[in-house]
């Protein structure tokens, strides 16, 4: 008989869903912000989490909670956007770099602060996209066009 409780799985398996609605809200632009003036603004800035590991369910929690209120905006009809990031987290990333620098036998003094701060960027890449890949498998309804990275030049003055 279709659908009866024999059809259900044993235990939920979410990485088929993840795989499929996850790129499927990206591709229909479900997080862009409309900008039409008749409709009220609403943003989150998403705290960004520090490029040094991976999510905890601190993470999770949180911006569970900010995707309820993002999605609920734009039921409303507001004007809503989620703005993503990652943080360098300064000294943590640095501890981190240099550690690996360590077991090269190489320190940073003997880099010099440009080829450390490559570095610092070559690990936010592998480390920041671990992260970005995390919270889009949570369906955050977060607009990825929006992302930045706190070492971003755009996020300083000169």
């Amino acid at each position: 008989m279709a659908g009866s409780a024999d059809d259900l799985a044993k235990s939920y398996e979410p990485a088929p869903i993840e795989a499929y609605w996850g790129p499927e809200w990206e591709r229909r632009g479900i997080a862009k912000a409309t900008l039409d003036e008749n409709k009220g603004d609403f943003s989150i800035q998403l705290p960004p989490p520090n490029v040094t590991g991976t999510l905890h369910m601190g993470h999770a929690f949180n911006q569970t909670i900010m995707d309820g209120l993002v999605r609920h905006a734009r039921m409303l009809g507001k004007n809503a956007l989620w703005v993503p990031g990652t943080d360098h987290a300064g000294i943590a990333t640095q501890i981190v770099v240099e550690r690996q620098l360590d077991a090269q036998k190489v320190s940073r003094h003997d880099l010099g602060r440009e080829k450390f701060l490559e570095k610092v960027w070559e690990w936010k890449e592998t480390s920041g996209n671990t992260i970005t890949r995390q919270i889009r498998r949570l369906g955050a309804s977060i607009d990825w066009d929006k992302e930045y990275f706190t070492m971003d030049s755009k996020m300083s003055q000169d």
